[in-house]
C-alpha cells in the first residue's frame, strides 16, 4: 500500500482554514452547520477541522453540541503576553514624553478597585502624586490617571467600582458618588481627565486612557506636575502628546499581559530580573 501524504499546498490551505475557524469561534460558540455557512465550507470540512482543533486542545465541544475556544488557546495567549511585558512595552513612550514635556509621567493599570503605578519617569520638578512610587495604589477615581481608567469602564462595571469606592473616600472633600459621576461624564465627553480635586495643593495632572485592540480600557498614561505648568494652551499640548503615545501603543497591547492581569506580580518579576542582572559578572 502507498503511504498517504499531504502536499505542502494542501497543508497550508488546511492551516488557513483552521485559523479561520478559530477566528470565527472568537465571536462565540457555534454549531458545525453555522460555522460552515459563515465560512463557506462544507459541513464535512468544517467538522474535520473542528475535530483536529479539538485534538490539539484549542477547541472544545460543549454539552449542547456547539464548539468553542478552549482554555488551552487562552493559555497560549497568556504566555505570549508575558514576552517583553507591559512595562517594557511602555517604557520608550514614558521616556519620549518625559523628554518632550520635562514633567513626571506615569503608567497606571487597574488592580481590582484600585489603580496601580506600573512605571514612572521622574521629571525635574518636585511633585507629590496619589500613587507615589512604582507599585503605589490609589482608588479608581482619585487622580487623573485613575479617573481616566474608571470613566472608560463598561457602565455596569463602572457603577460597581463607584459603589465600592465611595465609602473608602469618606472625608476626602467632595469625592462622593455625585462628584465621581459628574467627573466621569466630563472625562468621557472630552476624552481625558484634567480636573484638580485640590487634595494635593499646588499639584495638577492630566491623564488619558489606553485602549487595547478590542477598544477596552487597559491602562492610563498621565502627567503630574506643578499647577502652573498645565495652564492655558500647554494643557492641550500635553493631552495631544499623551494621546499620540496611547494611540501608538493600543494595537500592540496583548489583553493577556501579566501586567494587566496581575500588576503586583509583574512588578515582582521585573524586580527579580533586575537583581539577577545586577548580580551577573
Amino acid at each position: 500500500m502507498k503511504s498517504e501524504s499531504i502536499s505542502p499546498d494542501a497543508a497550508v490551505s488546511s492551516l488557513h482554514r483552521a485559523v479561520a475557524v478559530l477566528r470565527a469561534l472568537g465571536a462565540g460558540a457555534s454549531r458545525v452547520s453555522e460555522l460552515g455557512k459563515a465560512l463557506g465550507y462544507t459541513q464535512a470540512t468544517t467538522h474535520r477541522l473542528l475535530q483536529q482543533l479539538v485534538q490539539e486542545g484549542l477547541v472544545e465541544q460543549l454539552p449542547d453540541k456547539r464548539y468553542a475556544l478552549s482554555l488551552g488557546l487562552f493559555e497560549l495567549a497568556a504566555r505570549a503576553g508575558e514576552r517583553g511585558g507591559l512595562r517594557g512595552q511602555f517604557r520608550p513612550a514614558l521616556l519620549r514624553l518625559g523628554a518632550a514635556l520635562g514633567d513626571s509621567v506615569f503608567l497606571l493599570v487597574r488592580a481590582g478597585f484600585d489603580a496601580m503605578c506600573l512605571d514612572r519617569w521622574e521629571g525635574p520638578f518636585p511633585i507629590r502624586s496619589f500613587t507615589g512610587d512604582i507599585g503605589g495604589r490609589v482608588p479608581l477615581g482619585i487622580g487623573q490617571g485613575a479617573m481616566a481608567i474608571l470613566a472608560n469602564l463598561a457602565e455596569a462595571e463602572r457603577e460597581e467600582v463607584i459603589r465600592h469606592n465611595v465609602p473608602r473616600l469618606a472625608g476626602m472633600g467632595p469625592l462622593d458618588g455625585v462628584y465621581l459621576r459628574t467627573e466621569i461624564a466630563k472625562v468621557r465627553r472630552q476624552g481625558y481627565a484634567a480636573t484638580s480635586s485640590g487634595l494635593i495643593e499646588g499639584m495638577a495632572g492630566v491623564g488619558v486612557p489606553v485602549f487595547d485592540a478590542r477598544g477596552e480600557v487597559v491602562a492610563a498614561l498621565s502627567v503630574g506636575t506643578l499647577s502652573a505648568r498645565l495652564e492655558g494652551e500647554r494643557l492641550q499640548v500635553v493631552v495631544d502628546l499623551l494621546r499620540r503615545e496611547a494611540d501608538l501603543l493600543a494595537p500592540q497591547i496583548n489583553p493577556f499581559d501579566r501586567g494587566l492581569r496581575r500588576p503586583a506580580e509583574a512588578l515582582g518579576a521585573a524586580a527579580g530580573r533586575t537583581e539577577r542582572e545586577a548580580a551577573m559578572p
